[in-house]
């Protein structure tokens, strides 16, 4: 199932929230959260990751990885944070007018 429009840097910030991770670990993350219901390709991921970057809503820290290999490590910054609360509001306001609108209210 393909990620819904608009909703990839609020899954991706929100991973992010929990922990600094790289590209691979975020797919990999977001993957396992949906039950595979939601796969990220790298076509789509780092290209998101980049404009975070560039946003200044994340920032990231050359690592070793687990197999010992530099990686970038993306965290959010304070500005991610912000940005991640409207995104939470705002995907509340969303999912419950859906809601309305299933539920017939």
């Amino acid at each position: 199932m393909d990620i819904p429009q608009g909703t990839l840097d609020l899954l991706i910030l929100t991973i992010l929230r929990r922990e600094p991770l790289h590209g691979y670990g975020i797919a990999q993350r977001l993957a396992a959260l949906t039950q595979d219901t939601f796969q990220v390709n790298p076509g789509s991921l780092f290209p998101a990751l980049y404009a975070l970057e560039r946003d200044g809503k994340v920032r990231f820290k050359q690592r070793l990885s687990d197999n010992n290999r530099q990686a970038k490590y993306y965290y959010l910054t304070a500005k991610g944070r912000r940005q991640l609360e409207r995104e939470e509001q705002r995907w509340a306001r969303v999912t419950a007018a859906i809601t309305s609108v299933l539920e017939g209210a």
